[in-house]
């Protein structure tokens, strides 16, 4: 057994106990730190969409979904610079008293990959820094909410358009949410999972890697995009609280999200950042990819915003 199975196996095994909830404490942490670590967005018009680049060529040739691109307004709004962690996302879970919920005690198959149990080890799949993926739409939806009521802020899971928005740096034309637009790739993980070292140092800006192997970079790993956030582009793919629909004729041109389900695709949410799962074939990775996933999908990320005009004090 790899010392990351091991890891695997054990955590397991503490998951199957009922975790105590978290101290006062804990929670003022968790709420001051996400507080911090906001990026004011200033809001603006911009096409929403695969726009292309200035020879007219599209980003994402092989996807329909994101075209033709559409003209909206955003207020300003403030978004987490990174993704929600790991360690804060059992936090909550354990506050709500459902992180015994999702064990293969009670059915959660998935535990395997995902157990609820938070690391300090730099080494362990569950270290408290990487990136939280959540078992379901609804749970990182809650937790943003979880967030709202606890900081008395209004806090939700970035609409598409907002999420979109900021990766392209206030609507540029751009490919990637990186430091400089382009993506120099990360060595990590590119080897046998059996040679996997969760303390490899960090290389390039960016890491894309398939959805099948669990192992992230922890969040702010690499160089932020110019507004100042992180991992837009890779580690993990993030839920956004959209319903799916093909395109955006459906959305209005001001402060546009899909709040209703598509008759074509009931029960899908979008999904954004598809080259945190590893997708980059035919411009699936650039900041334009997007797909619909299942309520229950359980391996992405998320970060969440403030649905405020104003910075926050």
């Amino acid at each position: 057994m790899t010392p990351v199975s091991a890891l695997c196996f054990f955590a397991l095994l503490a998951g199957c106990s009922s975790p105590e909830p978290p101290s006062d404490n804990e929670i003022a942490e968790v709420l001051d730190s996400t507080k911090r670590n906001l990026v004011f967005v200033e809001g603006g018009e911009f096409w929403l969409g695969d726009v292309g680049n200035e020879a007219g060529v599209p980003f994402n040739p092989l996807n329909e979904d994101n075209k033709p691109p559409k003209r909206v307004e955003l207020d300003g709004f403030s978004m987490l610079k990174t993704e929600v962690t790991w360690g804060d996302f059992v936090m909550f879970l354990r506050d709500v008293g459902r992180a015994e919920d999702y064990t293969i005690d009670n059915g959660f198959t998935r535990a395997v990959s995902l157990p609820i149990i938070s690391s300090d080890d730099p080494v362990s799949p569950n270290y408290k820094y990487k990136p939280a993926r959540s078992p379901n739409f609804q749970e990182a939806e809650n937790y943003c909410l979880w967030l709202a009521e606890k900081a008395e802020l209004p806090f939700s899971l970035p609409s598409e358009a907002q999420w979109e928005y900021a990766a392209r740096n206030r609507g540029q034309a751009i490919a990637f949410a990186t430091d400089t637009g382009e993506v120099e790739l990360d060595k990590y993980l590119r080897g046998p999972s059996y040679q996997i070292d969760p303390m490899q140092p960090v290389s390039g800006n960016v890491l894309i890697h398939s959805l099948l192997v669990v192992e992230r970079r922890p969040v702010g790993s690499y160089p932020p995009n110019p507004l100042g956030l992180h991992d837009m582009t890779g580690n993990v793919a993030e839920w956004t609280r959209d319903w799916f629909y093909p395109g955006f004729a459906h959305l209005s041109t001001r402060n546009p999200v899909a709040t209703q389900p598509s008759r074509q695709h009931a029960g899908k949410r979008v999904v954004r950042d598809l080259a945190g799962r590893g997708n980059h074939i035919g411009g699936y990775a650039t900041v334009y990819g997007r797909m619909g996933r299942s309520l229950d999908s359980y391996f992405q990320g998320f970060r969440c915003v403030v649905n405020q005009p104003e910075p926050i004090n």
